[in-house]
């Protein structure tokens, strides 16, 4: 039986019998919420992957990177689904729906999907972060928590203006009150955004908070513009760069790892002819690729 997406009343009682767990109506409640969660699940995935596409199988669909079918599959995607599966459809969130204005259910789920409290929420289980924006912040202006989270999450200024809907000068010019703020109570720390971690691998220690040290706003400005250049790079480029520079490992190992991958680094050359020299060739131009990409937006 279809779901009569103009008798609102049906809809209101459908909720309710999803929330107390009544079977046909939960299968009707996840038709409505698969299609807002293959599209978010993929796209806030897929932002976050880096290394892991080339280390593993994807289980999105469709997939992204390696297609390796001895390759491990990669956990973050069904364990994404099953993760936004529960927050839409959670008892409290169905029974929290009243149909105002005529919204329908899939109104009423589709706004809380495409919703920045979503997405953090959804930043807060992939990272196990949790993260307290300051009253001191808060104060600062009614859109400053929200800026101060995607401060966090390397988001790009344009990108921040757009979701707080406000100007390019405003948003940069509230972007350094909170900058100027934390510095002041030696507290710039609290930008710092959290590692990515992969399921598969426990973390060495639990991330706290604590301030180490304290950074000049140059550096802070210095590493916004290192991430927002690094995002230009492609998968191959950060891969590279990755393994070399932050794993330390082999150069060997990385070609090793292309080869398996059929990912070639040099236009009409396979990837199983590729040597040494020519991985760290790759891996300078790269690397001054990245240096000029930061020297313009600079400029």
């Amino acid at each position: 039986m279809t779901l009569d997406t103009n008798n609102q009343q049906a809809q209101l009682e459908l909720a309710r019998q999803a929330a107390s767990g009544q079977a046909e109506a939960r299968k009707k409640i996840n038709a409505i919420v698969e299609p807002m969660i293959l599209y978010q699940n993929s796209r806030f995935c897929k932002r976050f992957c880096k290394e892991n596409q080339f280390r593993y199988r994807c289980t999105l669909i469709p997939p992204l990177g390696n297609h390796n079918k001895n390759a491990d599959l990669c956990e973050w995607g069904n364990a994404g689904y099953g993760w936004m599966l529960n927050d839409l459809t959670s008892e409290p969130r169905l029974l929290k729906y009243e149909g105002r204005n005529g919204a329908s259910l899939f109104d009423y789920l589709y706004q809380i999907a495409n919703s920045l409290p979503f997405y953090e929420r959804w930043k807060d289980w992939r990272f196990g972060r949790r993260v307290h924006v300051p009253e001191y912040i808060k104060s600062l202006s009614p859109d400053a928590a929200r800026v101060f989270l995607l401060l966090r999450s390397n988001e790009k200024l344009e990108s921040i203006a757009q979701t707080i809907q406000s100007s390019i000068h405003d948003t940069e010019a509230l972007m350094r009150r909170i900058v100027v703020e934390l510095t002041r109570r030696r507290r710039l720390y609290l930008l710092n955004p959290a590692t990515t971690d992969s399921l598969s691998h426990e973390p060495d220690s639990p991330q706290q908070d604590v301030a180490v040290y304290d950074e000049a706003p140059e550096l802070v400005q210095q590493k916004i513009l290192l991430h927002k250049a690094w995002d230009e790079l492609d998968g191959v480029e950060q891969f590279v760069l990755e393994a070399m520079l932050i794993d330390d490992e082999d150069a060997e190992d990385v070609l090793a790892a292309l080869r398996r991958l059929n990912q070639p680094i040099k236009k009409n050359v396979p990837a199983d002819k590729t040597n040494v020299q020519q991985l760290y060739y790759f891996r300078r131009k790269t690397l001054q690729k990245l240096a000029e990409k930061m020297a313009g937006k600079t400029a």
